[in-house]
Formats: C-alpha cells, structure tokens, sequence
C-alpha cells in the first residue's frame, strides 16, 4: 500500500514538529504550513490523503480552509482546536469535518484518530457488494453514492454513516452505536457529532433536507433508514 500524505495545518511551529514526527515514525509522508493561505495553496499542489487543520490560524482561520476544501471533494479532515465549547466542535462537524481533536492532546491520539479516518476513507480486504437501496445505490469498492443515476459526493464519514443505516433498511439504531460503528473504539465522542453528520448527510442527500425521505428520525432513539421514502 502505498504511504498516504498528510498535511498538517499548524501554525505553532513546536506542536507541529512534534505531529510530523509521530505521523512520520506511524509510516506517513507529511508536509506542514503555518497559515490559512498557504494550506489552501498547498491542498491544490498536494491534494493529500488527510488534513490535519487547526481552528485557529493567521489570516483564513481553519473554519474557512475546511469549507473551501469541503467545496472540492471528499477529502477527510481532523480539525485540531484550543476550544473546548461544544458549539465550537459543531460548527467544525457542519462545515464537513471528519473528526476533530482538542487541546491539549497525546500525540499518539493523533495518530490513532489520523489511521481510524483513513482507515474509514480506504476500506481495505474484499470490497462488500453494491447495496442498493430505493433510488439509492452504495458503492463501497468505489466509495460512490448515487441517488437517481447521479452521483452524491460524501465524506468518509458520511459515507460510513450512510453506508451503515443502508444495512439494514428500517432497523432503528442509537447514536452511541452509529459512533461505534461510524468512528470506531478510538473516537473518545458524545452524541451530538452524529446528529451533526446527519445534518450534513441530509443536505447532500435528500431532495428537501428540512422534510427527510430517507434518513429518518426515530424520536427518543436515533435514526434509520426508511424502507419506502415514498410511502
């Protein structure tokens, strides 16, 4: 497998060395800038496996670097934060985060939260078949969505997400297992990161997301899949 490139968004030049060290030591190529513009400017010319980006940057702050790259595609995003405000975290999840980490923080969480987001955007062993649910159609070889002969351009979390309710169509599940099932045992989350991929999942998914026809709301529980959207 070929080493996967991650670019470490950090403007404190200490905590950045010492990322670059611990990814570097785990098998990973790294590149590192310090500002908002140049992360930009380097996703163009990398275009990484992973972006390590943190809140609080010079000049374009994280919040925006994670939306313009959320605007290009899929590419999962850890964003890295001094806050500890549970509207701070959301606001990262909503602009199409994958993961976020807070301050201050174990290098190897680092690295552990790094390989669980890959390991989410690059399944490996034999590629489960084609699931194909009403209109809808998840490719988990190819990582591609398709609702109605388009394609549906999701995070790997979304996808993870999405891809676990379409196992079993009507099944109600908690938050607390899609965390488990979505970000696996390392994400040390809470169940409101669920609600906020949900959000993001129905904007990209559902013909109107303010009246969902595919995932549903089971009030007091959690979510599912709905088994007839038109019915």
């Amino acid at each position: 497998m070929p080493r996967r490139l991650v670019l470490v968004v950090e403007d404190e030049a200490e905590i950045a060395d010492v990322i670059r060290q611990y990814l570097e030591r785990d098998g990973y190529h790294v590149a590192v800038c310090g500002d908002g513009g140049q992360a930009l400017a380097e996703y163009g010319r990398l275009r990484p496996d992973l972006v390590l980006l943190d809140v609080l940057l010079p000049g374009t702050d994280g919040y925006e670097v994670c939306r313009r790259i959320r605007a290009l595609g899929g590419t999962p995003v850890i964003m890295l934060t001094a806050r500890d405000e549970e509207h701070d975290k959301l606001m990262g999840l909503a602009l199409g985060a994958d993961d976020y980490i807070t301050k201050p923080f174990s290098p190897r969480e680092v690295v552990a939260r790094v390989r669980a987001v890959l390991r989410r955007a690059h399944n490996g062993g034999d590629p489960a078949p084609v699931v194909r649910v009403h209109d809808l159609e998840i490719d988990a070889e190819r990582h591609v969505v398709r609702r109605g002969g388009g394609t549906v351009v999701l995070t790997p979390t979304e996808f993870k997400l999405l891809q676990t309710l379409a196992g079993s169509p009507g099944r109600a599940f908690t938050r607390l297992q899609l965390i488990d099932q979505v970000q696996g045992v390392a994400f040390e989350g809470y169940e409101r990161t669920v609600d906020a991929h949900v959000k993001n999942l129905r904007q990209k998914l559902e013909p109107d997301p303010r009246r969902p026809r595919y995932v549903l709301t089971v009030h007091g529980i959690g979510y599912r899949l709905a088994e007839d959207p038109d019915g």
